[in-house]
Protein backbone atom coordinates (compact mmCIF):
# COMPACT_ATOMS: atom_id res chain seq x y z
CA UNK A 1 0.00 0.00 0.00
CA UNK A 2 2.96 2.54 0.98
CA UNK A 3 4.43 1.62 -2.32
CA UNK A 4 1.51 1.78 -4.78
CA UNK A 5 0.96 5.63 -2.64
CA UNK A 6 4.49 6.48 -3.53
CA UNK A 7 4.13 5.23 -7.26
CA UNK A 8 1.03 7.85 -7.37
CA UNK A 9 2.88 10.47 -5.81
CA UNK A 10 5.65 9.72 -8.72
CA UNK A 11 3.05 9.96 -11.36
CA UNK A 12 1.79 13.46 -9.94
CA UNK A 13 5.60 14.59 -9.82
CA UNK A 14 6.28 13.36 -13.49
CA UNK A 15 2.89 15.19 -14.58
CA UNK A 16 3.85 18.12 -12.88
CA UNK A 17 7.23 17.96 -14.59
CA UNK A 18 5.94 17.76 -18.57
CA UNK A 19 3.49 20.20 -17.38
CA UNK A 20 5.72 22.64 -16.20
CA UNK A 21 7.89 21.71 -19.30
CA UNK A 22 5.21 22.95 -21.61
CA UNK A 23 4.49 25.96 -19.81
CA UNK A 24 8.24 27.04 -20.00
CA UNK A 25 8.19 25.92 -23.57
CA UNK A 26 5.23 27.57 -24.30
CA UNK A 27 6.72 31.13 -22.78
CA UNK A 28 10.05 30.68 -23.82
CA UNK A 29 9.85 29.27 -27.24
CA UNK A 30 8.64 32.17 -28.95
CA UNK A 31 11.47 34.30 -27.20
CA UNK A 32 14.06 32.11 -28.52
CA UNK A 33 12.55 31.89 -32.07
CA UNK A 34 12.46 35.62 -32.28
CA UNK A 35 15.89 36.19 -31.38
CA UNK A 36 17.29 33.19 -33.51
CA UNK A 37 15.87 34.98 -36.22
CA UNK A 38 17.38 38.10 -35.30
CA UNK A 39 20.91 36.10 -35.43
CA UNK A 40 20.43 35.07 -38.83
CA UNK A 41 19.58 38.16 -40.32
CA UNK A 42 22.37 40.43 -38.67
CA UNK A 43 24.79 37.75 -40.78
CA UNK A 44 25.60 38.61 -43.88
CA UNK A 45 21.92 37.22 -45.20
CA UNK A 46 20.28 40.63 -44.22
CA UNK A 47 23.34 43.02 -44.93
CA UNK A 48 22.69 46.23 -46.65
CA UNK A 49 24.17 45.03 -49.84
CA UNK A 50 21.61 42.48 -49.88
CA UNK A 51 18.76 44.43 -48.30
CA UNK A 52 19.27 47.25 -50.77
CA UNK A 53 18.84 44.52 -54.04
CA UNK A 54 15.22 43.55 -52.48
CA UNK A 55 14.42 47.18 -51.32
CA UNK A 56 15.64 49.96 -53.67
CA UNK A 57 13.79 48.65 -56.60
CA UNK A 58 10.40 48.96 -55.19
CA UNK A 59 11.08 51.92 -54.00
CA UNK A 60 12.67 53.13 -57.33
CA UNK A 61 8.77 52.22 -58.31
CA UNK A 62 7.29 54.16 -55.67
CA UNK A 63 9.72 57.22 -56.31
CA UNK A 64 10.05 57.06 -59.73
CA UNK A 65 11.80 61.20 -59.86
CA UNK A 66 13.99 60.64 -56.27
CA UNK A 67 17.38 60.52 -57.01
CA UNK A 68 19.74 57.91 -55.59
CA UNK A 69 20.73 59.64 -53.00
CA UNK A 70 17.41 60.24 -51.94
CA UNK A 71 16.80 56.46 -52.12
CA UNK A 72 19.74 55.29 -50.39
CA UNK A 73 18.58 57.51 -47.57
CA UNK A 74 15.42 56.06 -47.62
CA UNK A 75 17.27 52.25 -47.48
CA UNK A 76 18.79 53.33 -44.55
CA UNK A 77 15.97 54.90 -42.96
CA UNK A 78 13.95 51.40 -43.53
CA UNK A 79 16.95 49.34 -42.16
CA UNK A 80 17.16 51.43 -38.76
CA UNK A 81 12.83 51.12 -38.51
CA UNK A 82 13.81 47.63 -39.26
CA UNK A 83 16.05 46.96 -35.73
CA UNK A 84 14.27 49.43 -33.82
CA UNK A 85 10.50 46.92 -34.66
CA UNK A 86 12.76 43.74 -34.20
CA UNK A 87 13.65 44.82 -30.92
CA UNK A 88 10.31 46.01 -30.06
CA UNK A 89 9.17 42.70 -30.53
CA UNK A 90 11.79 40.64 -28.71
CA UNK A 91 10.94 42.77 -25.65
CA UNK A 92 7.54 42.09 -26.05
CA UNK A 93 8.33 38.66 -26.25
CA UNK A 94 10.74 38.78 -23.15
CA UNK A 95 7.86 40.61 -20.92
CA UNK A 96 5.71 38.10 -21.85
CA UNK A 97 8.00 35.29 -21.07
CA UNK A 98 9.47 36.89 -17.26
CA UNK A 99 5.62 38.32 -16.57
CA UNK A 100 4.04 34.66 -16.44
CA UNK A 101 7.68 32.96 -15.00
CA UNK A 102 7.50 30.30 -12.38
CA UNK A 103 10.23 32.75 -10.51
CA UNK A 104 8.98 35.45 -8.51
CA UNK A 105 12.03 37.87 -9.21
CA UNK A 106 11.03 37.82 -13.22
CA UNK A 107 7.38 38.29 -12.25
CA UNK A 108 7.56 40.86 -9.91
CA UNK A 109 10.59 43.03 -12.18
CA UNK A 110 9.31 41.56 -16.02
CA UNK A 111 9.91 45.16 -17.00
CA UNK A 112 13.56 45.41 -15.88
CA UNK A 113 14.61 41.96 -16.85
CA UNK A 114 12.79 42.40 -20.62
CA UNK A 115 14.81 45.68 -20.59
CA UNK A 116 18.65 43.87 -19.78
CA UNK A 117 17.79 41.41 -21.95
CA UNK A 118 17.01 43.07 -24.63
CA UNK A 119 20.30 45.79 -23.89
CA UNK A 120 22.61 42.85 -23.35
CA UNK A 121 21.38 40.84 -26.67
CA UNK A 122 21.57 44.17 -28.80
CA UNK A 123 25.18 44.47 -27.81
CA UNK A 124 26.11 40.82 -28.29
CA UNK A 125 24.45 41.27 -31.69
CA UNK A 126 26.66 43.73 -32.83
CA UNK A 127 30.00 42.93 -31.38
CA UNK A 128 29.24 39.69 -33.63
CA UNK A 129 28.65 41.88 -36.29
CA UNK A 130 31.90 42.56 -36.00
CA UNK A 131 33.47 39.42 -36.88
CA UNK A 132 30.66 39.50 -40.78
CA UNK A 133 32.61 41.12 -42.98
CA UNK A 134 29.30 42.30 -45.04
CA UNK A 135 28.44 43.85 -41.73
CA UNK A 136 29.80 46.90 -39.72
CA UNK A 137 29.01 46.72 -35.61
CA UNK A 138 27.75 50.25 -34.63
CA UNK A 139 27.16 51.07 -30.89
CA UNK A 140 24.33 53.42 -32.39
CA UNK A 141 22.35 50.31 -33.93
CA UNK A 142 22.53 49.09 -29.79
CA UNK A 143 20.62 52.41 -29.24
CA UNK A 144 18.49 51.57 -31.86
CA UNK A 145 17.51 48.32 -30.93
CA UNK A 146 17.68 48.99 -26.88
CA UNK A 147 14.93 52.28 -27.74
CA UNK A 148 12.71 49.75 -29.99
CA UNK A 149 12.59 47.29 -26.38
CA UNK A 150 12.22 50.28 -24.53
CA UNK A 151 9.66 51.61 -26.53
CA UNK A 152 7.70 47.88 -26.64
CA UNK A 153 8.08 47.58 -22.79
CA UNK A 154 6.38 51.20 -22.62
CA UNK A 155 4.24 50.58 -24.88
CA UNK A 156 2.77 47.41 -23.20
CA UNK A 157 2.89 49.00 -19.82
CA UNK A 158 0.62 51.38 -20.88
CA UNK A 159 -2.08 49.10 -22.91
CA UNK A 160 -1.73 46.69 -19.02
CA UNK A 161 -2.76 50.29 -17.19
CA UNK A 162 -5.30 50.68 -19.60
CA UNK A 163 -6.80 47.65 -19.65
CA UNK A 164 -6.90 47.38 -15.69
CA UNK A 165 -8.54 51.18 -15.94
CA UNK A 166 -11.40 49.79 -18.02
CA UNK A 167 -11.42 46.96 -15.89
CA UNK A 168 -12.40 48.66 -12.98
CA UNK A 169 -14.52 51.46 -14.85
CA UNK A 170 -12.36 54.19 -14.54
CA UNK A 171 -11.95 54.55 -18.12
Amino acid sequence: MIKEDKLKAGARVAGNNSSDFKSRFSRYAPLIIWAALIFIGSSNLLSASHTSAFLVRPLRLLFPTANESTLRTIHFALRKAGHLTEYFILALLAARAFRTSSREILRARWFWASLLLVIAYALFDEFRQSFVSTRTASIYDSMIDSAGGLLGLIFLRWRRKRTKAKESGFD
